[in-house]
């Protein structure tokens, strides 16, 4: 028995199905989960000392590799002067500064301790803001495990087929309207159908919780109109494109304007934290400064706050990051093009910026309804081949990959070749 499945029957005896997050638990996929030991650069290595190539990055905010040298000595440096204080501080006050000098439409930023808590803050937000209580969300997006975003989530509630979520609250699914992803006509008809009710229309705007899929030409800027037109609070999750696809985040790079963002992953430089910002109008609604209550503890935490400030500040510094990795997800693209095309089996790769997910499908994959119907059972054979040749993908079809810019054209190389040798097999 490897120590692997040790550690994973030991943790099944006090952590409920032995870990703390669903998807580790390699449910969807199959097998035993691998227990992380370390990591450097571009790879992981497990609690048996293999090496894997790392396409998971933390689910995201890893984009200059694994234990990132400036981010390591800030913490290493600031954590002597203790881990938490329930007091502000400076550091809190250079981080928000950072923040808007990377998102310009942002005027007022409130950290939190996650993207989950970042996403029910802003919609909370909004529906204090406008006094209105439904929102719409959209099939496959997972903005987090809050009540009101498990309605038709993607991610780890779609890897594990859950549609109806045990305890939440029938009124919960009420107020929590859904469309399809890319589908403007069937929001404008939720709209037409509930005037005047809706407070917010959340988003991710390039999914990455049923895949990677980037939004039809029009559909972002359609929603910006509507929302506009209705008088509903437009909040873009960008948990995960948040300073990954710009340095100004989805916004930047698709030109959309939200009135809400959040913020989580990146800006803790892989530190549990959250943030959520946005137009100083809406943003003055939150206590102290209005009636909208938020509140937390540790949020501003100083060692989460030091390595979310170096991470964002190298990344605002070195604007040839966003190149390198543009580049080298292109080339793995390339490279996974040319192989699957080569076997002569259905599939779709959907790609944007450093984000990039394969579907075994043979129709395009813009929604959820298409990412589910693709060959998943092919997907994860696809997935134990790789693990078991040292490349680590996300333990499921409804996740996107992740590229960091420690990822070596040999590493790519070798995940393309892995990739001709798995078709080989099928």
């Amino acid at each position: 028995m490897t120590k692997n499945e040790q550690l994973f029957q030991r943790a099944q005896q006090s952590i409920p199905g032995g870990v703390n997050s669903p998807v580790r638990a390699f449910k969807s996929v199959g097998g035993t989960p691998i227990f992380m030991q370390r990591a450097k650069g571009a790879y992981l290595y497990d609690a048996d000392g293999k090496q894997y190539i790392d396409y998971i990055n933390s689910w995201g905010p890893m984009i200059l590799g694994h234990a990132y040298e400036p981010v390591v000595q800030a913490i290493q440096q600031r954590v002597a002067d203790s881990t938490s204080f329930g007091a502000p501080t400076e550091l809190e006050i250079e981080m928000a500064e950072l923040i808007r000098s990377m998102v310009p439409n942002v005027d007022l930023v409130r950290m939190v301790n996650s993207g989950t808590e970042a996403c029910m803050s802003a919609i909370r937000l909004a529906r204090g803001y406008t006094g209105r209580n439904k929102i719409v969300k959209f099939e496959g997006c997972y903005h987090g495990h809050a009540d009101a975003f498990l309605v038709k989530a993607g991610s780890g509630v779609a890897t594990f087929n859950i549609q109806t979520v045990p305890g939440v609250p029938s009124g919960i699914y009420n107020d929590t309207l859904t469309a399809p992803y890319n589908d403007l006509a069937a929001v404008q008809k939720l709209a037409d159908d509930n005037k005047g009710e809706i407070a917010a229309i959340i988003i991710e705007p390039v999914a990455g919780n049923m895949g990677c899929i980037p939004p039809a030409p029009g559909f972002l800027e359609g929603l910006r109109a509507l929302c506009d037109k209705e008088g509903i609070v437009f909040i873009f999750d960008e948990v995960m494109t948040g300073f990954r696809l710009a340095a100004g985040g989805a916004q930047e790079r698709l030109g959309i304007n939200a009135d809400l963002v959040t913020y989580g992953k990146v800006i803790g430089g892989g530190m549990p934290v959250g943030a959520f910002g946005g137009k100083r109008a809406i943003m003055e609604h939150i206590a102290p400064l209005g009636n909208v209550y938020q509140a937390g503890t540790l949020s501003g935490n100083p060692i989460a706050m030091i390595a979310g400030h170096t991470m964002l500040k190298a990344l605002k510094e070195q604007p040839a990051v966003y190149t390198q990795l543009e580049d080298k997800t292109a080339l793995l693209h390339i490279g996974l093009d040319a192989a699957l095309a080569a076997k002569g089996i259905p599939y779709v790769i959907n790609r944007l910026g450093s984000m990039i997910s394969i579907h075994f499908s043979d129709k395009p994959v813009n929604d959820f309804a298409a990412a589910a119907s693709a060959n998943n059972a092919l997907f994860n054979k696809y997935f134990h081949f790789m693990l078991d040749n040292g490349v680590y993908l996300p333990p499921s079809a409804f996740e996107t990959w992740f590229i960091s810019t420690a990822l070596s054209y040999a590493d790519i190389e070798q995940t393309v070749a892995l990739t001709a040798k798995f078709l080989e097999t099928i």
